[in-house]
């Protein structure tokens, strides 16, 4: 990561931070007061091809042992009433904040991936996580809706992962390698104001 994008991210990251305080602590006395504890759910991503961290974010699904892989159809039911709102407008991704403060993530970047995915495409992950994981980017704009939409089709675990690795994960990378290519400071203003966007067109 560049000196000028983690300042971006640093300066950006506080000032979310300050303003949407407020918000995140009614958010935080909202779910426990719907659905209870945990408030957060803390998922392994990778930033590096062998370098993990903990993805911070609002839990929308109920608990389970194990859970392995993306979400599909398959989850859907696991899915809360709480955890669809907070879903729908993305708010269940405030949290990551502390991840970019931490440097764990930047505003903009590819999403960080599963551990199994990047031990199971190393050719792919090696490239794409040249750059540092984002919270939003190109294929998060391009791609998310219709990732959604394939996925939801999805009624077991076995057509989720099929479809994820098959169609998902290629289109995913060619987009955040085109990112990778283009990246600059000015690239990354323009993608966050068009992630802004697509949340109040949601």
């Amino acid at each position: 990561m560049t000196w000028r994008k983690r300042i971006f991210d640093l300066f950006f990251a506080s000032l979310l931070v300050v303003i949407l305080g407020p918000i995140i602590l009614l958010l935080i006395v909202y779910i426990y007061l719907k659905q209870g504890r945990p408030l957060f759910y803390v998922a392994e991503r990778m930033k590096t091809p062998d370098q993990a961290f903990g993805l911070i974010k609002f839990r929308t699904m109920t608990v389970v042992e194990k859970d392995q892989g993306v979400s599909g159809a398959h989850k859907a039911s696991r899915v809360t009433p709480v955890g669809a709102r907070l879903r729908s407008k993305r708010l269940d991704e405030f949290p990551q904040l502390w991840n970019i403060l931490k440097g764990d993530l930047s505003f903009v970047g590819p999403r960080p991936p599963l551990r199994e995915y990047v031990e199971q495409f190393p050719e792919i992950y090696g490239e794409v996580l040249r750059s540092v994981p984002g919270v939003t980017g190109l294929a998060t704009i391009r791609f998310h809706k219709h990732e959604e939409r394939l996925l939801s089709r999805c009624t077991t675990a076995e057509q989720t992962q099929d479809v994820y690795c098959r169609i998902c994960i290629p289109r995913k990378a060619k987009l955040d390698l085109i990112y990778q290519r283009h990246q600059n400071i000015c690239y990354d203003f323009d993608l966050v104001f068009q992630t802004i966007a697509n949340l109040f067109r949601r």
